[in-house]
């Protein structure tokens, strides 16, 4: 009987239990940027929201998008938490456009990840130093790479300068004060304005669409050939388009009312004899970087730093702008923040910033500080110091 009761008896059997593993969202932390050459904001509040919703924790400095007109309560009903500068800079991804200095970098997380933009001739070889030192990732956002080949946030950003060129001189141009009271475009038995694009890019052809929208003479010029093919195909017929012939510029820039020069092959530069024969109230748009290098003659006049109508109150004959895109922050913004989120998900999708960095190489290549080294070679150059080869650390990391 016991014999038949032990048969029937349950044993209890091993089963597989299930394990909740709670993946760790990194923090993106938003510093205000302290450097009065750089009014852009990285990420509005509808940014921010769609972050957190995903498990991102966001942490911004208090004040830090006044630039943009954007108060604190708005990015605290998106869900990020209002902090201190040193809450900020100790997150995770630290996102700061502009190079940060020594005191902020000794506040940020050993072995955080830097997204900023690259500025070669602003980078300090104190704040380089201090990067390697704490072990930081530093990554220049405008030379990361898509599958493709392209720079999603160089190429938005130039578009948004090129755009923000032509409608400052609009601006400028129709204001009785400060300006000739004239517009850009003609009407019927007026001439138009006559505008001159260096280079044959993103910057130049967006800066073309927009002095054609309003009814400008456009000419173009750049030695890239196929470049400029491309660009006149883009902007149709009432492009005109020139290889940078010494006396067919120089004509351009002596009847131009709007210059704007952008990135080229070779630097762009135009003498002060030349500066001399173009018109007194010529309005001139250096884009190139570092800005104010194509006109050294003229005092450049920052856009980041105070508006194109308070810079030029009391000036009078010829002005060069740079920083045209900060005039125009929160369209920065938005761009940025749109390009931003399909980074940040590259990078949750790779299962953290360390995976990232061996599976994408658009964001390798982008790197300049890694695992207390500097890897790229602009950067190297400028300081003086050795470059290596990231793929070297990221094989035996």
């Amino acid at each position: 009987m016991n014999r038949e009761l032990s048969k029937d008896k349950i044993s209890p059997q091993e089963q597989p239990c299930p394990v909740c593993c709670e993946r760790r969202m990194p923090s993106i932390g938003l510093p205000a940027c302290n450097n009065r050459s750089e009014r852009r904001f990285p990420l509005t509040p509808e940014a921010v929201n769609m972050l957190v919703e995903r498990g991102f924790r966001v942490n911004i400095e208090q004040g830090a998008a006044a630039c943009i007109h954007y108060s604190d309560n708005r990015y605290a009903r998106a869900g990020a938490a209002v902090t201190d500068r040193d809450a900020a800079l100790g997150c995770d991804i630290v996102i700061h456009l502009a190079p940060a200095d020594t005191a902020d970098i000794a506040k940020m997380r050993r072995g955080a990840m830097l997204l900023t933009l690259l500025h070669p001739e602003a980078q300090k070889p104190a704040a380089v130093k201090a990067l390697l030192a704490r072990h930081i990732t530093a990554i220049a956002i405008d030379i990361i790479e898509d599958d493709k080949g392209h720079t999603p946030f160089a190429d938005i950003l130039a578009e948004i300068d090129g755009r923000a060129s032509m409608a400052i001189a609009s601006s400028l141009l129709a204001d009785t004060t400060r300006g000739k009271g004239i517009l850009l475009g003609g009407i019927a038995g007026i001439i138009p304005c006559e505008t001159t694009i260096v280079g044959s890019g993103i910057a130049a052809c967006a800066a073309a669409r927009s002095a054609m929208g309003l009814g400008s003479t456009v000419r173009m010029f750049d030695n890239d050939v196929y470049r400029l093919r491309h660009a006149a195909q883009s902007l149709g017929p009432w492009a005109i388009t020139s290889a940078i012939h010494p006396k067919v510029i120089d004509a351009a820039l002596r009847s131009a009312d709007v210059v704007v020069v952008t990135p080229t092959a070779q630097p762009f530069k135009v003498d002060a004899g030349m500066v001399d024969t173009m018109k007194k109230g010529v309005l001139i748009f250096d884009l190139t970087s570092p800005g104010g290098t194509a006109f050294p003659s003229l005092d450049a006049i920052d856009l980041a730093r105070a508006s194109a109508m308070e810079a030029t109150e009391g000036r009078k004959g010829r002005a060069c702008f740079i920083n045209a895109g900060s005039a125009v922050a929160r369209t920065a913004a938005m761009a940025l923040s749109n390009t931003f989120m399909t980074l940040m998900t590259s990078i949750v999708s790779c299962e953290g910033a360390a995976n990232a960095m061996r599976m994408l190489p658009g964001l390798q290549c982008a790197t300049y500080t890694f695992l207390g080294q500097v890897v790229n070679p602009v950067i190297a150059r400028r300081l003086g110091m050795r470059n290596v080869d990231i793929s070297i650390y990221l094989t035996l990391s």
